[in-house]
């Protein structure tokens, strides 16, 4: 392989569909609008627990374009999916859309109206009147707990004896964490635009998973999964809540066929708050136990999440702490309890993201307890393999990221005393905390073709979802085939295309690549065929004597023909080949690495607290694209100063109805909340996993940040906080250096 085709991997190439996305031309699923398209528009329950008694739909039949209504007592007949992740046919909400007239949340759709324009199919969903029969909600974990217990989850572990560890320990903590409601809030809507055509759906949808909607769909609407076609080409992100399909997605498909037209549905924002899912409720106890050389010896960690009443999801908090510290006596646990809300769903690092904040704010406390610096007791306790498996690590430079990301952050200035860094009127706090994730890898099939006029074309059913998964696939085919990427197409997000992996997890490029490798490798086989056969342009020749060198094939004696030519003289139109991989194999355990460390400002005069400097270092495997990877941890970054200062999602207490459902009160992060953000890339190949060494980088990047901002205002002003997000009421009171400052 030539440097020039090495260097394409891990180069910094622009977004291939850039200039789509700035011209305008990328299509996304509400842009698509086909022949005598109707319009839907929803009418959400106004209560979270009860039954509709009384539906009236006279008034709004009468309003301007109206031309139908649907809802529980009038809906063509569906049929439910296993909804199994195994089958690939999983769906968000197993209840189907208007099953019945049991209301379960607040904002659940209650009934649709189609009208020609969108104008006038929401004005007359306000005209819809609906009486309810309520029932006493249950708002929050607390009140979820008391009425209906807990079930038992999921990603449990056990090994050792923890409680006796515990007991007879030199030094102990015994705290608890909560998390609150998370909400993804993309900046692209939840939508649907769905037609049919001779018994044939198809379905344009903001979905991170077109082949599980392809086939979730042919379960629920009782046909061969052949006669549906998912397209996604463009989504404009969804950190989870578009993984599966959720029931304005089968909605629309269903009142399209019994319309006979085209119908396009696109969910609220305020109904994206309780339709669409999000983060759960969690509670955690976290129970740590250290030798008398700071060594850990017990670690339990308990967690409970809130559910719906339709579906169980586990929030699987604990899923890191099995195996990221050395500890030989360990317990994990999940259960969950019903709450009145929607069912929740992944968002960015599901489980880790919540969990790493209360575990690696224990590791905190557990270092202050044991007298040793939080980041010597880190490095003290890493795990060197994967414990809770009993395997080897297929790589592990955790050490080496916390260590570079310490001294670029200037660790060794910190002075540990509480309260005492200043600058200016600002009281300056420093905190870390390590991050993780799982690597995972799941079957894949690709296409490559490379055509008479020079240029190749690779296609999968996977998505970008605007992480830069069409570049990245681009350098694949470009590495393998020496074909420039300004003469590369790449198609993604069809159901049609050859089956691809959900766009989640953080999988989708050690997932994709090998495929898309293969398949070229293929391609270029068969015009190996082509140029050694009798009318060759290398007639004779041995294809395993010809090299690929600069979109082309080359003899050992320095002839040099290109792919277009080879092709022009059989007369082919194309070369062609297509791969398929297989899940990753289990000799190893894979896994992501890092490390964060956060420097927060505390002014107590007015009360501001503000992230100033993030250093991150991540251990992701091979880097495949520099810009997109920097990218996607400083966007995880950003993401993490949210779930630690600003979001949460408040719930009356007294009926479990939503009070911030909307960008005006539920708050994010703006510009003028981004510190400074300095990622280190440690670009160590993970060969034992795939070809390219790359392992996930998508969600690390969230995890553990909120627990290195709250370890940093712990540092600053003395409070440790336990509770997300980090307010500023949890601050001002009592709070000895904000009185002397």
């Amino acid at each position: 392989m030539s440097d020039k085709q090495q260097s394409i991997i891990g180069a910094g190439v622009p977004r291939i569909d850039g200039p789509d996305k700035l011209s305008g031309r990328a299509n996304y699923a509400a842009d698509n609008l086909p022949p005598n398209l109707a319009y839907g528009y929803g009418v959400f329950s106004t209560i979270a627990s009860g039954k509709v008694s009384q539906l009236s739909v006279d008034e709004a039949r009468k309003m301007p374009g109206v031309v139908d209504i649907f809802h529980h007592s009038h809906f063509p007949t569906l049929y439910h999916t296993p909804s199994s992740f195994a089958q690939g046919n999983k769906v968000e909400e197993t209840r189907l859309p208007f099953e019945d007239e049991r209301v379960y949340y607040e904002g659940q759709f209650v009934a649709l109206v189609i009208a020609d324009t969108f104008e006038n199919a929401r004005a007359a969903a306000r005209r819809v009147k609906v009486t309810y029969s309520t029932d006493q909600a249950v708002a929050n974990l607390d009140q979820g707990v008391e009425a209906n217990g807990t079930q038992a989850g999921s990603g449990n572990h056990d090994r050792g004896d923890a409680a006796s560890a515990f007991d007879s320990a030199a030094a102990t903590i015994d705290v608890t964490y909560r998390t609150p409601v998370e909400t993804h809030n993309p900046m692209e809507m939840h939508a649907s635009t769905a037609w049919w055509d001779d018994e044939h759906l198809t379905i344009f949808d903001a979905s991170q998973g077109v082949v599980v909607a392809r086939n979730a769909l042919s379960k629920i609407f009782a046909m061969p999964p052949e006669r549906i076609t998912v397209h996604a080409p463009y989504i404009g992100s969804g950190f989870g809540s578009k993984l599966w399909t959720w029931p304005h997605a089968i909605a629309t498909a269903a009142v399209s066929r019994e319309l006979g037209r085209p119908v396009q549905l696109v969910v609220p924002r305020q109904q994206m708050f309780t339709t669409t899912g999000h983060r759960p409720e969690t509670r955690q106890r976290l129970r740590l136990a250290t030798d008398g050389n700071g060594k850990l010896v017990s670690l339990r960690h308990e967690a409970i999440n809130t559910t719906s009443y339709t579906d169980q999801y586990v929030e699987t908090c604990g899923s890191v702490t099995k195996s990221l510290y050395r500890c030989p006596n360990l317990t994990v646990s999940h259960e969950t309890t019903q709450v009145n809300r929607g069912t929740p769903t992944s968002m960015r690092a599901p489980g880790a993201a919540p969990g790493l904040f209360a575990l690696e704010s224990a590791i905190d406390e557990m270092a202050d307890a044991a007298g040793v610096d939080p980041v010597q007791f880190r490095l003290d306790n890493y795990a060197e393999r994967d414990e809770s498996q009993d395997l080897d690590f297929s790589s592990n430079h955790i050490v080496e990221a916390t260590n570079r990301a310490a001294e670029k952050f200037g660790w060794a200035d910190r002075n540990p005393e509480i309260g005492s860094m200043r600058k200016g009127r600002e009281i300056v706090g420093y905190g870390m905390a390590a991050c993780n994730w799982e690597a995972l890898k799941r079957p894949c099939d690709a296409r490559v073709s490379i055509r008479a006029d020079g240029t190749a074309f690779a296609s999968c059913a996977t998505q970008d979802i605007g992480t830069g998964t069409y570049t990245i696939v681009a350098q694949a085919v470009s590495d393998v085939t020496g074909i420039p990427i300004d003469r590369i197409t790449v198609k993604l997000g069809d159901s049609s295309y050859p089956d691809g992996p959900v766009s989640g997890g953080s999988w989708a490029t050690a997932t994709t690549l090998p495929a898309i490798a293969g398949a070229a490798r293929k391609a270029l086989d068969e015009i190996k065929r082509y140029a050694t056969g009798s009318n060759g342009v290398f007639a004779g020749a041995s294809g395993d004597d010809l090299e690929v060198a600069d979109g082309g094939l080359r003899s050992a004696d320095g002839k040099l023909v290109s792919f277009a030519d080879i092709l022009e003289a059989g007369r082919y139109g194309s070369a062609d080949g297509e791969a398929h991989t297989e899940a990753a194999d289990s000799k190893y355990s894979y896994r992501s690495f890092g490390a964060h460390f956060v420097e927060v400002r505390w002014d107590p005069g007015i009360s501001h607290l503000r992230v100033a400097r993030v250093v991150s270092a991540i251990d992701v495997g091979r880097v495949i694209n520099e810009t997109t990877a920097r990218n996607q941890v400083e966007g995880a970054v950003v993401m993490g100063i949210g779930m630690g200062l600003f979001e949460a999602t408040e719930y009356d207490q007294r009926n479990a109805r939503p009070v911030n459902n909307d960008y005006a009160e539920y708050v994010v992060p703006v510009h003028a909340d981004q510190p400074e953000i300095d990622v280190i890339l440690l670009d160590h190949p993970d060969l034992a996993f795939n070809e390219y060494g790359a392992r996930g980088i998508g969600e690390i990047g969230v995890t553990g940040l909120a627990a290195a901002i709250a370890n940093a205002v712990h540092h600053a002003t003395g409070k440790r906080i336990r509770e997300l997000p980090i307010t500023l009421d949890k601050l001002m009171d009592d709070v000895p250096q904000a009185r002397s400052a």
